[in-house]
């Protein structure tokens, strides 16, 4: 299709929701420097969140309107409806570099516009928030423009290749006023609420220690050979595995139950061989709350198995971060079991959580400062192994 074609991209007619003006005001920002912008947010009479969503003047809830960079696998099921499906929320445009890809998905979502470049998306006056859905080694730039941009950020996980990223971004967005939410999704989903339900109402008593186990096979053999790896695993991209790429829900949501961890220490290896970054690790830490934990991840085994158990003094919760099979609670010897049915797009009670907090209602419990502490966890787990 023509360059000028593709700039533009592919428009259907537009819906008549309008937009609303709406004071942006940044942290530290003094009050000549606040400016209207057009965008659909509204107030329920709530105090805006910190960093300063204030909107004027209505009453009732408007529609927020998102832009994706980035419709990969990801935004096929867990994510991508849920922008349309999300009370107050609605998606306006889609990109990837690949044009004919970013048309299918147009047109297979309802979505009414595509691109295949980001700029489109950033630049696009009649979108207020974007979700950037690309691989880790893109969320720093990409966030750093959208922010620059004035649009509300909603970035996949791993927040950033680096520790530092994360207060880049963190710093630019709070810069801008612009919000900046990470999809460590697992904070929203009913199913980690039962287990923080069981946790605040005392049904073990004072906590002391969580354990993690998890083990998965190596990737398909053909998926390794022919010279191109699965990004994941491949240095190229400045991965840092499976472990950097999965497990950082696990401690993400370790922190969203127990607070920030303090005191890490953590070794990793590769013992199967099979691609560059580690295939094993092991590490012990401490939460700023005292509880206590530690972890063994092999992504080299002969079978896939994880789980989670949360240690009392009257009693344990053992659960199930990735397979969500039933929580079971154990007490006095008897044990009581939950199956907890999740949604069908696993992203959408957080990404109400979004909207919500973009009205001035509630607040979103996934951050990029809550993100960028499991950033550090993990950059502190694979601290000696990338100085190999």
């Amino acid at each position: 299709m023509p360059a000028a074609q593709a700039a533009a991209g592919k428009r259907l007619p537009e819906g008549s929701d309008g937009a609303f003006t709406f004071v942006f005001a940044g942290v530290g920002f003094p009050e000549r420097e606040l400016c209207s912008r057009r965008i659909a947010l509204v107030s329920r009479g709530r105090s805006p969140p910190p960093l300063g969503w204030a909107f004027r003047g209505q009453a009732t809830m408007k529609t927020i309107r998102w832009g994706i960079i980035g419709c990969g696998d990801v935004t096929e099921v867990k994510s991508g409806p849920a922008f349309s499906k999300a009370d107050g929320s609605t998606l306006v445009a889609v990109m990837r570099r690949n044009g004919a890809l970013a048309e299918d998905y147009a047109r297979r979502h309802g979505v009414p516009r595509w691109h295949d470049d980001a700029q489109a998306i950033i630049g696009a006056p009649d979108i207020d928030a974007v979700y950037i859905a690309t691989r880790p080694d893109t969320h720093h730039e990409y966030t750093l423009r959208c922010a620059a941009a004035g649009k509300a950020v909603y970035v996949e996980k791993p927040m950033a290749m680096t520790h530092a990223q994360c207060q880049e971004m963190i710093a630019a967005c709070a810069q801008h006023g612009v919000p900046l939410f990470v999809a460590y999704y697992r904070r929203a989903m009913p199913y980690m609420l039962k287990v923080k339900e069981l946790l605040d109402s005392g049904a073990i008593g004072h906590v002391c220690a969580v354990t993690t186990h998890h083990v998965g096979r190596l990737p398909d053999p053909a998926d390794l050979t022919g010279g191109t790896l699965p990004w994941r695993v491949d240095p190229a991209y400045g991965s840092g595995g499976i472990f950097f790429e999965t497990v950082c829900h696990n401690f993400d949501i370790l922190d969203f139950f127990f607070g920030p961890i303090t005191d890490v220490r953590g070794f990793a290896g590769n013992h199967a061989g099979a691609y560059p970054p580690e295939d094993t690790v092991t590490a012990s830490y401490v939460f700023q709350s005292g509880v206590q934990g530690s972890g063994v991840w092999c992504f080299a085994s002969d079978r896939d198995a994880e789980g989670t158990e949360i240690i009392g003094t009257a009693g344990s919760i053992r659960f199930h971060p990735f397979s969500f099979a039933p929580i079971r609670l154990t007490r006095d010897g008897q044990t009581t079991e939950f199956a907890i049915v999740n949604p069908d797009h696993v992203q959408q009670p957080l990404i109400q959580t979004i909207v919500n907090e973009l009205n001035g209602v509630g607040r979103c419990p996934s951050h990029g400062e809550s993100a960028a502490r499991t950033a550090w966890v993990i950059e502190e787990i694979l601290r000696g192994y990338r100085r190999r």
